[in-house]
């Protein structure tokens, strides 16, 4: 073994670098081929670039703080058109990585153990008003009024200890500040990038099972599909479970959607009736008491379902299940494991950068929002594989000193090198020297992607 392998072994058995680590595991050089991250003549590697971003999200550094202190970054304009390229597949890049790390982790499953798929959607706030994609009068559950921003729907993959997001989709309403004519980049019609402008305009649900029936296709499997009352439509449902997904969901007790055959066909009057003549079990919910009792009813459209009927003193909460099989308080258990997309949102705004995208240009908000979504879900991963399971934040945190430790470690170690070899009597002494900082500055660059100074 000669020289410079020996050096490339120790560098790998001291510096362990685990984003690239897992990357390597999913084996992201095929995977960004497959989504047209293809490096042309000239310019830069596209998993560089792509691990720059990455390490720019976890480090909490601005793009322009990561090229004033790496020597190794690329020029701005590199970056730029790289979020900017019309040509790169962006979802399939997400949706190709989330689903090899969620293969990763399928041996861990425990018998019992659920998995789930969650749809849901949220509101980011932007101000500009030349951003492409961006509307006004978007109610935002975050701030509680009505705010300008993006209305982003998302499909997300939980299980009991791991979340990964899968897939997204940017909608725009009557209030849109562009129209689709009026972007910047002009655009072939039959262009993935083009297709993914056009959606703006469906309806949330047809975008939610669009979604759904590209996860599927692509080989994600899961139990059930758990939404809110805004997507809880008997169409949409019906729709779902065609395509193989047995659906949880909270119900809107709405006369106009919700009616059922028999004699008790609205959820308020079968409540009043049942509610006399049912046992009701009691449930706890952090603070909040509530009672409950379940019931099978005949929907028009979808056939035989299984109603919850929750009530916690002061509002009626309506559940419905597909599943005829589950329990009262497993529909309740379930549900309440949506949470983990509001938790994925919360981690993503403070972590990850959503919503702190710099760019106007409608295909730079999709790169920027993938990114994070990407970055989030290696940090998941890690976190799933690791002994003691933290919250994302604190296992962010831990990436963050861990990556900054690696690099400026390398980075002094180098440095006393250096300084050695400029000692005119060591040189003359050990003519290998120089040759062994110029490979560890090699293979230190190799497995870290950058040498940084702070």
């Amino acid at each position: 073994m000669g020289l410079d392998n020996h050096i490339e072994s120790a560098v790998k058995s001291v510096l362990k670098n685990p984003i690239l680590s897992v990357l390597r595991e999913i084996h992201i050089a095929q995977l960004l081929k497959q989504s047209n991250f293809v490096k042309r003549s000239v310019g830069h590697s596209p998993f560089l670039i792509l691990l720059h971003f990455v390490y720019m999200l976890l480090m909490s550094k601005r793009q322009s703080a990561f090229i004033k202190q790496s020597n190794d970054a690329y020029g701005k304009d590199t970056y730029y058109r790289f979020v900017q390229s019309l040509k790169y597949n962006w979802r399939k890049l997400l949706l190709l990585s989330s689903t090899a790390l969620i293969e990763k982790v399928q041996p861990l499953h425990k018998f019992g153990e659920q998995r789930l798929l969650i749809i849901d959607d949220t509101v980011e706030s932007k101000r500009g008003k030349k951003i492409e994609g961006s509307c006004k009068s978007l109610w935002s559950n975050k701030d509680h009024k009505l705010i300008n921003g993006l209305n982003i729907v998302s499909l997300n993959y939980a299980d009991s200890h791991s979340t990964f997001q899968l897939d997204f989709a940017i909608k725009m309403n009557e209030a849109k500040r562009k129209e689709l004519t009026e972007f910047t980049n002009p655009l072939h019609h039959r262009s993935n990038a083009y297709k993914r402008r056009e959606e703006t305009l469906k309806g949330k649900n047809t975008l939610a099972l669009e979604m759904l029936n590209r996860a599927l296709n692509n080989g994600i499997d899961a139990d059930y599909l758990l939404v809110d009352s805004w997507y809880a439509k008997p169409n949409f449902i019906k729709e779902a479970v065609a395509l193989g997904m047995p659906v949880i969901a909270r119900i809107a007790n709405n006369e106009r959607i919700w009616n059922f055959k028999g004699k008790h066909k609205t959820l308020g009057s079968m409540y009043n009736a049942l509610s006399k003549v049912r046992h009701s079990a009691h449930g706890r919910h952090g603070k909040i008491r509530y009672t409950y009792f379940a019931t099978v009813a005949e929907h028009k459209e979808l056939g035989r379902v299984k109603l919850v009927f929750l009530h916690t003193g002061k509002d009626l909460i309506v559940f419905i299940s597909t599943d005829l099989a589950l329990s009262a308080g497993d529909i309740i258990t379930t549900y309440k494991k949506r949470w983990n997309i509001e938790q994925g949102y919360k981690d993503l705004r403070e972590h990850f950068g959503l919503g702190k995208e710099e760019n106007r240009l409608y295909e730079a908000l999709v790169a920027n929002i993938t990114l994070s979504m990407f970055a989030y879900n290696i940090t998941s991963y890690i976190n799933r594989l690791s002994n003691e399971p933290k919250t994302l934040g604190e296992l962010f945190r831990e990436l963050e000193c861990e990556l900054e430790a690696l690099v400026i470690s390398m980075q002094l170690f180098i440095q006393i090198l250096t300084n050695i070899a400029d000692i005119e009597n060591v040189v003359k002494e050990n003519k290998d020297l120089l040759h062994i900082i110029a490979v560890l500055r090699v293979y230190t660059r190799k497995e870290l992607g950058f040498m940084c100074e702070s």
